[in-house]
């Protein structure tokens, strides 16, 4: 049993950013960390000098580049979340029963991760099978945990505790990071023969935390009331309240180009940071240091400087606005994307991911607060408010790995990729600046 607590109450408020502290250990480990180093150790063929000689995996009957490949089932996963959200919100909004599909969608993703266990090249299609469902069952679970904001919180509380939300989950996600990685570079403590069973049994751990530490926010986020039998005119009625939005949009000048400017930006920013491994393993010299323990070291760098990042940015939006806050982390975005076209050395990645790490946990937290204050005060159905938000920004990303992936398969280097996402943050600080002061 749940236990009731009104909008606003301190355990409420606590209990919905830890989802975050239970989710995030799938962002870190699974998309940033440990199975980027666990794909590139797979697909990747070294001579002896470590230099690569060959970088292809045939899947389907076809031969892709390792990057190219991972970045189109990447692509797929968020095409198919931008799809099943509104049949997803809809359904929500109707039955009233929020909780049980974040619920669905966390075990969904946290039993495929455990999957990730019995990856191999032998049986490709089973371990990218699990990964593409781990990924829809972490982005899926967001567009319901999400939508909770506004009805937990009231509009002066939503900056700080999503903030809250996403240190959380750097702090939590970097406690399970530092496990694994112990247990991978000190196999040997542990009674393994190599790194290969730990670095397998990291996907295990995400899962069980994933699940075990939800249960908390379970516990006390409100499970809605129920009501009638699910019908067709329901399942579709997300996608008739996302048309609804669409036209609603129209009349909200602010929202619309807020949002706009979001879908434009997020596709860079959510891009690098799904790539950000894959160019460490293959455009960096590392020398004689072992490239798995400097790219998980860099992942930790950007976890820790993101917490404060977190918390400076909302302590800047406070001040400055909103907006206006926006408007500078999208420069130093720019700034970074220059910057990291010309790294070669892992001290230079280091000094990347420090300052990506600054930025990276403040945009996030302070676009999804900013898209909550910026809804009409009458909206109801924050689900559906909350499912175009995430529609746009799984959309933005489909289109931005999709093009990683075209440009990394024609030209053979993700360098040229990371010049591309500058205009996309070009064309977000344009949006951005023409966003009204007041509605």
């Amino acid at each position: 049993m749940s236990k009731l607590l009104p909008k606003g109450h301190k355990k409420l408020l606590n209990a919905w950013a830890f989802y975050d502290w239970a989710n995030s250990v799938y962002n870190l480990t699974i998309s940033s960390a440990v199975f980027p180093i666990f794909w590139g150790a797979l697909t990747i063929v070294r001579n002896d000098q470590g230099e690569i000689v060959n970088d292809t995996v045939r899947f389907l009957g076809y031969d892709f580049n390792n990057d190219s490949l991972i970045s189109y089932v990447t692509a797929l996963a968020f095409l198919t979340v931008s799809i099943i959200s509104p049949l997803l919100s809809g359904i929500a909004d109707y039955v009233g029963n929020k909780k049980n599909f974040l619920k669905f969608f966390c075990y969904l993703g946290a039993l495929s991760c455990i999957g990730l266990y019995w990856f191999n090249l032998e049986h490709l299609w089973f371990g990218l099978l699990c990964y593409f469902l781990a990924l829809i069952g972490f982005w899926a679970s967001l567009v319901f945990y999400n939508s909770y904001l506004p009805d937990i919180a009231f509009p002066e509380q939503q900056d700080a505790i999503s903030a809250k939300g996403y240190s959380l989950g750097y702090i939590g996600s970097v406690i399970l990071l530092i496990i694994n990685l112990v247990m991978i570079l000190k196999y040997e403590w542990f009674g393994f023969e190599s790194e290969g069973v730990p670095t397998r049994l990291s996907f295990i751990m995400v899962g069980v935390w994933w699940i075990g530490f939800s249960q908390y926010t379970y516990y006390y986020l409100p499970r809605g009331n129920k009501k009638d039998v699910i019908t067709k005119a329901v399942i579709f009625n997300g996608f008739k309240e996302l048309k609804m939005i669409w036209k609603a949009l129209q009349n909200d000048i602010r929202l619309r180009r807020y949002l706009s400017a979001f879908f434009v930006y997020s596709m860079a920013v959510q891009t690098i940071m799904l790539i950000a491994t894959y160019f460490g393993i293959e455009e960096l010299d590392w020398g004689e240091q072992n490239p798995t323990t400097g790219l998980i070291i860099s992942i930790l760098l950007i976890q820790l400087v993101a917490v404060f990042g977190a918390y400076l940015t909302s302590k800047a939006s406070s001040k400055f606005g909103n907006i206006q806050t926006l408007i500078v982390i999208n420069f130093i975005w720019i700034g970074i994307c220059v910057y990291a076209y010309t790294i070669t050395t892992p001290y230079q990645f280091y000094v990347t991911a420090a300052i990506v790490g600054l930025v990276m946990g403040g945009i996030q937290a302070l676009s999804r607060s900013t898209y909550s204050k910026l809804l009409p005060e009458d909206a109801v159905d924050t689900a559906s408010y909350f499912s175009f938000y995430d529609v746009s920004e799984k959309i933005g990303i489909v289109i931005g790995m999709f093009s990683y992936g075209i440009i990394a398969q024609v030209t053979g280097s993700v360098r040229y990729s990371i010049l591309f996402l500058i205009l996309f943050f070009v064309v977000g600080l344009v949006l951005l600046f023409r966003v009204p002061k007041t509605k």
